[in-house]
């Protein structure tokens, strides 16, 4: 496995330890960068609580805007990780306060980004785990299926439900996600909230997210040598 040659990783999720930087807000597809490197980009329902769980995976406060009104997300922002590669903010589907003319530029720019930017690895598709998959993150899902891009589903807000209701969901969307050919089959559950406690998640979302843009397998086991 290669690295940049300033980087000494012990473990894939190490690379965070880097801190990840803001690179560029994209509002079309004309200000894309150029694609030098792999990119994971990020992806979900208005309210899922995407910000937040980026500013708890990078481990840097503030660096995704948060907001109580969905769909503050208005353009694609590209975050820097150790030149490395780059975490990319999609905007937010589904309820927006914002114009339809608004909305329908932001959905069509996502969407010719999401079937058509070679060097992208892998969308993580977050789910609020208290709805469960709704139906516009399975026509997301059915469309990343057609375009043969690579994603994850990944639970958000892990600690506002009983463990036991928590299994539960993630049994129901891993079922679910078994069935689309282009999903990871493994669904994390994560809690921007407490991050790294037992039920944070986000130690393991790290490794994942790490081992795409390293060009590592996607074995969760200790296979970092």
């Amino acid at each position: 496995m290669s690295t940049s040659p300033a980087l000494h990783l012990d473990h894939p999720a190490d690379l965070f330890k880097s801190r990840a930087q803001f690179f560029r807000g994209v509002p079309s597809m004309q200000f894309l960068p150029d694609a030098d490197r792999p990119e994971v980009a990020f992806a979900g329902r208005s309210n899922v609580g995407k910000s937040s769980l980026l500013n708890a995976l990078t481990g840097v406060k503030g660096l995704a805007r948060t907001s109580n009104t969905p769909g503050r997300t208005q353009e694609m922002n590209f975050f820097d990780l150790a030149g490395v590669g780059y975490i990319v903010d999609l905007p937010g589907y589904g309820y927006a306060k914002a114009s339809k003319r608004d909305i329908a530029r932001w959905n069509d720019t996502t969407n010719q980004y999401l079937q058509g930017r070679p060097n992208l690895k892998r969308v993580y598709v977050l789910i609020d785990c208290r709805h469960g998959l709704k139906d516009n993150d399975r026509q997301l899902m059915d469309d990343l299926d057609v375009a043969a891009v690579s994603y994850q589903l990944v639970l958000t807000k892990a600690d506002k439900i009983k463990s036991g209701a928590l299994a539960k969901v993630q049994a129901a969307v891993e079922a679910e996600a078994l069935k689309h050919p282009a999903s990871f089959p493994r669904v994390l559950a994560t809690s921007a909230e407490k991050p790294l406690g037992p039920i944070g998640g986000m130690m393991d979302l790290r490794d994942a997210v790490a081992r795409v843009l390293l060009g590592m397998g996607d074995d969760f086991g200790d296979m970092f040598a």
